[in-house]
């Protein structure tokens, strides 16, 4: 991880940790960096906070000062801005989102030509040039210099290739959406409109400061209640920046991301399309997934945390599934990330060509109690180093032993480790949980 660029891009607070002149000297690297033997080409897309507006206006600004011409989406989901990138010859993308954050907080994720997160050696050339490490760069003049071209061609090409992999009609089908106030609030329900759906959306009417509160995949129980207050066969909740979802089963139950890994996984490697007959996971992913899978015959991998990790096991090994519980799912048949919205489509499907309610596919994973604690502290590293807790983990893992497990593992954005055990019940990883925190606290580690 670098100075700047964490797990999932530039990431902070808008104006205070993530400033204007950071996402100019990001626009104005990209655009030489790409340009160097070319007109460079780099499209933008943004989220729903207000401050997107901002950054976006700095980014294009760099990127046309340095002789480049910056393509705008305008407001769309990071997937949509992977598809465009890779599938119309861009140069790299960039997506304006702090994705599940509050909405102070904004980030920069950059893409590269194939789609996926951009590389950490040029993002490592960024970081030195927003420290002034390189010198200054040349100034593009006259004729050279960029433009910004309006592209919400691109967004509507992306709602069309969504559409294009519905396997079948969506007629009859109940379907809620929750939008979190994000960037899916201008494409999910025009792509389960046109698939034949009855749908049923709440929080699509962002207004720059409620993306992500009280809502969407991270506020789970609000869809729970509407699906069933409504009655409905399915409910699906995405993210800020729609990489994400979370789906709720006719019954209100939550379905997270190892269940629909689980209930895709299964229904492909019964076709014959899961490579491997693996499913690429996170060391994040429940016990109960790992167990549900032992049962049918469905192998695993695992790798850190964040659906980088994923996707480069999936590319190196050839796997067509993979993801993390949070909900970033990649079917990498169809896309380079994780897509929100494609997963619903792929989670229709299984539930339409089985004739079976998503309760019923879901049930097969038992998901064992999980506690998760967030403990801020000085250094992540000195910390999760320190004798006395590595101690404490050891002996935490000797007594779960097969029933249950301990991870403790930093923070790929923030100061902090998390301490996380799975096991039989509720009070025994509270009990393990506490017995490493307390540890961690005592030897006066935290901020």
């Amino acid at each position: 991880m670098g100075k700047y660029f964490g797990t999932d891009g530039f990431r902070g607070e808008a104006n205070v940790v993530l400033t204007v002149e950071h996402a100019f000297k990001v626009g104005r690297y990209l655009g030489w960096y790409f340009g160097q033997d070319h007109k460079a080409r780099v499209v933008i897309g943004k989220d729903t906070r207000r401050s997107s507006y901002m950054f976006e206006y700095a980014l294009a600004a760099g990127i046309t000062a340095s002789g480049a011409d910056a393509y705008l989406l305008h407001v769309t989901t990071t997937p949509s801005v992977s598809y465009v990138v890779r599938t119309e010859d861009f140069d790299c993308g960039i997506m304006i989102s702090a994705s599940h954050n509050p909405f102070y907080d904004n980030g920069i994720k950059v893409i590269n030509s194939a789609g996926h997160k951009m590389e950490a050696e040029v993002e490592e050339k960024i970081e030195a040039y927003i420290d002034g490490e390189t010198g200054e760069l040349p100034l593009a003049t006259k004729e050279n210099i960029g433009r910004t071209v309006d592209y919400s061609a691109g967004r509507n090409r992306y709602i069309g290739h969504l559409i294009s992999l519905a396997t079948r009609s969506f007629k009859d089908m109940r379907i809620g959406l929750d939008c979190a106030n994000g960037s899916s609030f201008a494409i999910a329900k025009s792509v389960f409109d046109a698939l034949g759906a009855k749908t049923y959306v709440i929080n699509n009417e962002p207004d720059g400061t409620n993306i992500n509160t009280n809502c969407g995949s991270t506020h789970i129980n609000v869809l729970q209640e509407f699906v069933k207050e409504k009655k409905l066969d399915v409910g699906f909740a995405y993210d800020g920046d729609a990489d994400r979802c979370i789906a709720v089963d006719e019954n209100g139950n939550v379905v997270d991301g190892d269940r629909i890994m689980y209930v895709c996984g299964k229904y492909l490697m019964e076709q014959g399309r899961l490579e491997g007959n693996t499913i690429v996971t996170t060391v994040m992913s429940n016990l109960g997934l790992y167990k549900a899978c032992d049962k049918i015959g469905m192998k695993y991998e695992q790798t850190a945390v964040g659906d980088k990790y994923v996707y480069e096991n999936m590319m190196k090994n050839g796997f067509v599934l993979g993801g993390e519980q949070s909900g970033h799912i990649i079917f990498s048949k169809h896309a380079r990330t994780g897509d929100g919205i494609l997963t619903s489509l792929m989670l229709m499907e299984v539930i339409l060509e089985k004739k079976q309610t998503l309760g019923k596919l879901a049930d097969e994973v038992k998901i064992f109690p999980q506690v998760l604690k967030n403990v801020r502290v000085k250094d992540k590293k000195t910390a999760r180093e320190n004798p006395a807790v590595v101690e404490a983990v050891d002996k935490a893992a000797e007594a779960l032993g097969s029933d249950g497990r301990i991870l403790v593992r930093e923070s790929g954005t923030e100061p902090v480790i998390r301490v996380m055990v799975e096991a039989p019940t509720d009070e025994i990883c509270e009990k393990y949980v506490d017995s490493v925190v307390d540890v961690i606290k005592a030897e006066g580690l935290t901020e």
